[in-house]
């Protein structure tokens, strides 16, 4: 007899005489089986409330209620309605008497004397199909089971899922309003600084005070995008505008652009660059990433010291190969190996001397490999200076610069250019106003988007220059979409200023109607490049 359970299996015996049932428990008694014995079928029934049985074994002919009634009462109860039933009688039972055992839901007739191996082997598979039934019903359940708690996990991981980009959108929202609100304040700062430059009367103090600020506010905003463009790299939104270019060429101009930043640091700055590197890449990311390091060099490196950068092919001629050299602090094996991990610093601690977040090297990992390259450093110890290596793919054959075509001059006006400035950040609206009015240009300012539109249809500016998040009834967006909607001023050529600057910003810009989309601080010459070819 199979013992696939441990669980002992019952088997339910019932008959008038006791005689006869102590007689079948010894034929049936074994391992794993327990026998349940009734006189009758009031008795039985009790039984088959209190136990699960495997097999009942009854006698057709008992007093009061006999065999047969037994049967048709427990197939009309839902718990006991598929019990197997054998039948006991005396003697040959006919056949209408069979036939309404078998309606009743027997299985079996057995005549009495009963043959031992017969009643044997069948209580043994009626108690192995039960065991069987046992275990595909377990089995069912522990598939329910699994399947409630694989879709409580599914619902679990779901609901993480979507409180992870619940909080991955806040975050993003909150760089950006945190981006915007650092560079609102600068935008007036650059204003004044330019306009600074515009007078003659500044001694030498006042010129180099003015440049500090300069600096500093072009740190600023170098810190800001920093942070914006690791975040998004963490999240895999950059897209490189990759185009055929020359690395040699974007080492030179980025070297001359940090010269200034260097000298400032009173080192020195040796440039050694082959003549031509074509790639297909990026070409801001890449001065980017140059700019990263030739700002680190200077950071680090002390008066006296030198920076030296270099441009050349591989020895096979498969990367071109920017080196970045100093003789500044270097760095010791522990600082190399997290140096190119979100806000690590060569100098750790409150006191450090050197500012930043920690960003640049990491950025310029990343940015790197985007471009299927690499970035390493190498240094012989603090005090023993650091030389960072960029490898970027290179095209085959060489580098042929488009011809740039010379820009028409263009016609002379007559008038000055009309420009309205929309704008609610007093101060950066009065510094923009001055500082274009020393450009040349006729400057009007209104504080919202309302009363933007009044003054375009009063004034008919060439130009309007509208700040995104204005107060009132309308922000910069609805300003765009009303003014491009009146056919009387949709000719205006508008441009967003806004410290709001990723890719999704310029093109909800563009989607509304402006022209242009400026990041605060602007630069006076992006904004220079950006009114001269409407001067005509």
């Amino acid at each position: 007899m199979s013992s696939k359970s441990s669980t002992p299996v019952n088997v339910l015996l019932v008959d008038d005489l006791h005689e006869n049932l102590l007689a079948l428990e010894a034929l049936l008694r074994r391992e794993g089986v327990t026998i349940l014995k009734a006189q009758s079928g009031s008795d039985a029934l009790e039984l088959l409330l209190q136990f699960e049985v495997a097999l009942a074994i009854l006698d057709v002919q008992m007093p009061g209620m006999d065999g047969f009634e037994l049967a048709e009462l427990m197939r009309g109860t839902e718990r006991t309605r598929r019990v197997p039933i054998i039948f006991l009688t005396a003697g040959n039972a006919d056949l209408r008497r069979k036939f309404r055992g078998y309606e009743a839901g027997a299985v079996d007739f057995l005549q009495k004397p009963i043959e031992s191996d017969i009643i044997r082997s069948k209580v043994d598979v009626f108690v192995e199909l039960f065991r069987q039934r046992q275990e595909v019903a377990q089995q069912r359940d522990d598939l329910q089971a699994a399947t409630a708690e694989n879709a409580r996990l599914l619902a679990e991981s779901q609901r993480h899922a979507s409180a992870l980009e619940e909080a991955d959108r806040r975050k993003d929202d909150f760089l950006a309003v945190l981006a915007h609100e650092l560079r609102n304040p600068l935008g007036p700062v650059r204003n004044a600084i330019e306009i600074l430059r515009h007078s003659d009367e500044a001694n030498q103090v006042m010129r180099e005070a003015r440049e500090i600020i300069s600096r500093q506010v072009s740190h600023m905003s170098r810190l800001i995008d920093d942070l914006l463009d690791v975040a998004r790299i963490a999240r895999g939104k950059i897209q490189l505008r990759n185009e055929h270019c020359d690395a040699a060429e974007i080492l030179r101009q980025t070297a001359e652009d940090y010269r200034a930043t260097i000298d400032a640091a009173k080192a020195t700055l040796e440039v050694d660059v082959a003549s031509s590197l074509p790639i297909h890449a990026d070409r801001t990311r890449v001065a980017q990433v140059i700019g990263n390091l030739l700002h680190n060099a200077a950071k680090f490196t002390p008066p006296g010291g030198r920076v030296r950068v270099s441009a050349s092919s591989d020895a096979a001629g498969d990367f071109a190969t920017i080196v970045v050299s100093d003789t500044g602090i270097g760095l010791s094996p522990e600082v190399k190996s997290r140096l190119f991990e979100p806000f690590s610093q060569a100098e750790q601690g409150a006191d450090r001397a050197s500012g930043g977040l920690g960003l640049g090297l990491a950025l310029a990992r990343n940015i790197a490999e985007l471009h299927g390259g690499a970035l390493d450093a190498e240094s012989e110890g603090p005090g023993r200076g650091a030389t960072f290596t960029l490898k970027l793919p290179l095209l085959a054959g060489e580098y042929v610069p488009e011809v740039e075509q010379k820009p028409v001059a263009p016609a002379a006006a007559t008038g000055k250019l009309r420009i309205l400035i929309v704008e609610d950040n007093a101060d950066a609206a009065r510094s923009l106003q001055v500082l274009l009015g020393l450009m040349g240009y006729e400057v009007n300012v209104v504080a919202d988007g309302k009363a933007g539109i009044e003054a375009a249809k009063s004034r008919k500016p060439d130009v309007i220059m509208s700040d995104i998040g204005l107060p009132g009834e309308y922000d910069g967006y609805q300003l765009a979409r009303q003014l491009r909607s009146e056919a009387d001023l949709a000719d205006i050529h508008l441009i967003a200023i806004s410290g709001y600057g990723q890719p999704e910003d310029r093109k909800r810009s563009h989607d509304a109607g402006f022209d242009q989309h400026l990041v605060k601080p602007v630069d006076i010459q992006r904004l220079k490049k950006a009114l001269d070819p409407l001067r005509a």
